[in-house]
């Protein structure tokens, strides 16, 4: 099928076949014709469609210290700036491209800094109309994300040297937006681990230790969120399959998200295991996750699981603070469920935890609730039952496995299992997922 057009209808394994051939394709020089990838879309109002990216309450007046240092600006402080004429796109990525020159070579955060294509583009922002608060906005994009004419290896050997020919639907829709894309960002090879390379040398570190690489940085989405938390980019998206969002983020003390499953399209982005796959942002804030994620979400022809799912509400809405006498308050009254042995025990995480929760429980409208686990948690969040999506991970990429496992680097003994569960096994913890 090398050099065949590839069509829209996607499942997990024509997506990794027609991966395989563009990468082929691309190496030979051969031209791969794609249809346009699609845009965001938004949601609507009384029929008619609105920016939700121009939303009156994403923009927010930049904090006096924040002013001095434009990396600091959140992307709401930096949209309402631009939206003021106070700071320009030009201004924003020369910023960014400053401090990744200065620090990028002890964070090893971005594995491809694309320095000329974000400086045009910021001069072009500059020249057209606002869409929005993302517009001129300088973002980091994890290296498993298609980005059109701009080599994607998933941190790999067999990736090494695909460049697509499109955008993923996620980082047109960013684009759409007006957003800038400063480079790509380093990740667990194959989005299995921590940031290391192929062959598992460790490379991105913790923003916050970066002289310490034993201080876990989260995995496997490690370098977007060391470039977001080093400000080295305004914020960025990564992809989770069993925590790689929300484990750096947590790691960087950045709000990660999540989405519901299909909420954001997966199509153009290299998968790790189809049914458990995520994109995402990552961010500085609440307010940050909400502008990027209204900017990715939505339905795409390309990945029919983002089809059919409600509208869009209205995540910035929702991220902002309600006031009332001067006070933030809560929206509702709110139920926090806390799982057992949460805050148990005396050591320093616990009683951080024990504080956390003190301080959650003075607010007026919220109730903590004890959250017991059902019968057999430890075997449902064990190793054994967590293992049985590796077959689904293994199964498009048996030619390589048959035929190099070098290609596989440090993740080959996970790539194996996968391949060599027994069906019984793999039925076992598919029943018991399903119970």
């Amino acid at each position: 099928m090398t050099g065949q057009p590839l069509d829209r209808s996607l499942d997990r394994r024509a997506f990794l076949a027609r991966a395989a051939a563009l990468a082929t394709a691309t190496a030979a020089g051969a031209a791969v014709a794609l249809p346009p990838v699609a845009t965001a879309a938004g949601p609507t109002t009384g029929g008619r469609r609105k920016n939700p990216l121009d939303h009156p309450d994403a923009y927010v007046r930049p904090r006096p210290e924040a002013l001095a240092d434009p990396t600091e600006l959140t992307i709401a402080e930096a949209g309402w700036l631009i939206r003021a004429g106070r700071l320009t796109p030009e201004q924003l990525v020369e910023a960014y491209l400053d401090r990744i020159g200065a620090y990028d070579g002890v964070y090893q955060a971005f594995n491809l800094v694309l320095t000329d294509a974000a400086r045009a583009a910021a001069r072009d922002a500059a020249r057209r109309p606002r869409r929005g608060v993302l517009h001129g906005i300088p973002l980091a994009i994890k290296d498993n994300y298609y980005t059109e004419g701009v080599r994607t290896t998933a941190n790999s050997f067999l990736f090494a040297d695909f460049v697509p020919p499109h955008d993923a639907t996620a980082v047109a829709r960013l684009k759409a937006g007006g957003a800038i894309v400063l480079g790509k960002t380093q990740m667990g090879p194959l989005a299995t681990t921590r940031a290391t390379t192929p062959a598992g040398v460790v490379t991105t570190v913790n923003a916050w230790a970066p002289t310490n690489p034993n201080t876990d940085p989260g995995g496997s989405s490690t370098g977007t969120a060391t470039a977001v938390a080093g400000r080295m980019a305004t914020s960025g998206i990564g992809t989770q399959t069993g925590g790689s969002i929300t484990a750096p983020s947590n790691a960087q003390n950045l709000t990660g998200l999540k989405p519901t499953m299909g909420r954001v399209s997966a199509a153009g982005v290299i998968p790790l295991t189809y049914t458990r796959d995520h994109p995402g942002p990552l961010a500085r804030d609440a307010k940050d996750a909400a502008i990027m994620l209204t900017a990715m979400a939505g339905g795409d022809p390309a990945d029919p699981r983002s089809e059919g799912l409600p509208d869009v509400p209205d995540l910035i809405e929702a991220a902002t603070p309600v006031r009332r006498g001067g006070r933030v308050r809560l929206r509702w009254n709110t139920r926090v469920g806390v799982p057992p042995t949460f805050a148990s025990g005396t050591s320093a995480t616990a009683l951080a935890r024990q504080a956390y929760l003190a301080q959650l429980a003075e607010i007026p409208g919220v109730t903590l609730v004890d959250v017991p686990l059902p019968e057999g948690w430890s075997q449902l969040t064990g190793g054994t039952f967590n293992n049985v999506r590796l077959p689904e991970r293994s199964e498009p990429f048996m030619p390589y496995l048959r035929t190099d496992l070098r290609a596989f680097g440090v993740s080959v003994t996970s790539w194996l299992q996968g391949a060599l569960m027994g069906g019984n096994e793999f039925i076992t913890g598919q029943r018991a997922k399903n119970s």
